[in-house]
């Protein structure tokens, strides 16, 4: 097996941004704009750019195992698991079907969220032709498509214009988080497709996966691995938690509205 060779710069960006490795799981860090897995773009890969990082630190001729128990939307950043061995995919994809993978997220949003922290429930349903789900307010039994999907977040602090939650994932879902925020009046800022006013520079959202928790796959032992949160809105981020949670008594930002179907 044949891969590109990566420039200095590219292998040096690859090795800073790994978050855990070892002979059967590699843990990086995803860009926003990265994809996990091939798409229609025929764009490289987040795996591709490993297994060629990989063939050439190890100076491996053959092929790179490096299978893909989950994936993150493309403008989405954050902790992306990958298997180095078959056995670590078939144990994780398992863990990933069981909810035994804890991921919790962090979003900037444009309205406060009521209340401050909560679970939310409803029912999904995806339009694949436009890449977007809604949240169906219907009976569901009339809706077989219509999937349950269920969050908690918390604020964690606010600025004069974002506020700033974490929300950990029950059910996943066709992009849960973007819907479900969006469906409560907290569109994630920068995302377009679910009614935010204007998008980021980098094109990339306001969601980022923070931290995953789980039983290492092979040692058994119980591993948290968290990712620093992209330049971009870091900065944004710090100041929401240096101000604390809301103290204020703004609502809902006229700009985001309930998506129904």
């Amino acid at each position: 097996m044949i891969y590109r060779e990566l420039t200095e710069k590219e292998y040096a960006d690859a090795e800073n941004r790994i978050l855990y490795e070892d002979n059967h799981l590699l843990v990086v860090n995803k860009r926003a704009g990265e994809i996990v897995q091939a798409d229609m773009t025929q764009d490289e890969t987040l795996a591709d750019f490993y297994r060629a990082f990989i063939a050439k630190r190890n100076g491996k001729e053959g092929g790179v195992f490096l299978g893909i128990p989950h994936r993150l939307d493309r403008p989405v950043s954050g902790v992306t698991v990958f298997a180095r061995t078959s056995k670590a995919l078939e144990r994780l994809n398992a863990m990933f079907r069981s909810g035994d993978m804890h991921k919790f997220y962090w979003a900037l949003v444009c309205s406060r969220p009521v209340p401050d922290s909560a679970e939310l429930s409803d029912w999904l349903v995806r339009n694949e032709k436009q890449n977007k789900s809604y949240i169906y307010e219907g009976n569901p039994e009339v809706r077989k498509d219509a999937k349950l999907a269920r969050l908690r977040y918390r604020t964690l602090g606010h600025t004069d214009r974002y506020w700033l939650v974490e929300v950990g994932l029950l059910t996943g879902r066709h992009h849960q988080i973007r819907c479900q925020l969006a469906g409560h009046g907290c569109v994630i800022k920068g995302d377009l497709k679910y009614g935010a006013p204007r998008s980021n520079p980098d094109g990339g959202i306001c969601l980022h996966a923070r931290r995953i928790t789980f039983v290492h796959p092979v040692k058994k032992t119980e591993m948290t691995i968290e990712a620093p949160l992209p330049a971009s809105w870091a900065g944004i981020a710090a100041s929401a938690l240096d101000a604390g949670g809301p103290s204020d008594n703004r609502q809902y930002n006229p700009s985001c509205r309930r998506g129904q179907q």
